[in-house]
């Protein structure tokens, strides 16, 4: 499916790439698409390229000089598409604790709710999340696919500090904080996984159209965990996801 997309500059040497505004997976493979396709063909004048829910931001290294010229090119890139159809992506398999020491909103969204605390826990986990895009900060990951049930307004005043690994809630999405910061999510448990570290090839595990399932674990298996990966021999699981 091709979509009819808008192409405008971002400065003196970006190019901002426009989809509807909705969050859809459709639009999702579409993105993906278009940025494999400009990675491939604009190998040496690109920088960088940045996506989000439905937009590709494209840096290139020179001051583009002619706007209107690189857009044609990009218009004939993105016409030359072939259909998308299931692709071939990565399941990450999480380990998240919803231990009552991490899960510190879990108590007032079960009350706003009216579901218990098992209840909710169940199905935030049950569920299988697209990684729509890393931004906000290294590795964290944007995920889609959370159940309205467990749909939670951000919160009005943010927290200044929310710990490393903080799996969390916030409106129609949910995600896991890679690092300490401040953060105006519902936190409902932790993740004991490093989601972003500098060091390696690929910081950060996961890429857009992924998938993510969270696997509950205990206390002692969260300590257990916690220390493999700070011992550097903590493999985390995944699969082949046709979808």
């Amino acid at each position: 499916m091709a979509f009819n997309l808008t192409y405008k500059p971002f400065g003196e040497r970006s190019i901002l790439v426009e989809w509807p505004a909705v969050i859809d997976e459709t639009i999702l493979k579409d993105i993906v698409a278009f940025k494999t396709a400009i990675e491939e063909n604009y190998v040496e004048s690109i920088v960088e390229l940045k996506s989000a829910y439905n937009s590709l931001l494209i840096v290139y290294i020179c001051i583009c000089r002619n706007f209107k010229n690189e857009i044609n090119h990009l218009e004939n890139l993105y016409k030359s598409l072939k259909p998308h159809n299931d692709s071939m992506s990565v399941l990450w398999k999480i380990p998240v604790c919803y231990d009552a020491v991490f899960a510190i909103d879990l108590e007032t969204i079960s009350l706003e709710k009216k579901l218990s605390k098992e209840a909710i826990i169940k199905q935030h986990f049950q569920a299988v999340y697209t990684v729509y895009f890393i931004g906000f900060l290294p590795g964290f990951l944007y995920l889609g696919g959370l159940d309205e049930l467990l749909y939670v307004p951000r919160k009005s005043t943010p927290r200044l500090q929310i710990e490393k690994g903080a799996v969390a809630i916030g409106g129609n999405q949910t995600g896991v904080y890679p690092t300490v910061s401040p953060g105006g999510w519902n936190v409902i448990g932790n993740s004991p996984i490093d989601f972003f570290n500098p060091k390696l090839k690929q910081p950060c595990f996961a890429k857009a159209g992924d998938k993510i399932v969270f696997e509950p674990i205990s206390l002692n298996e969260y300590k257990d965990i916690k220390a493999l990966v700070e011992a550097g021999i903590y493999k985390l699981e995944s699969e082949v996801w046709h979808g």
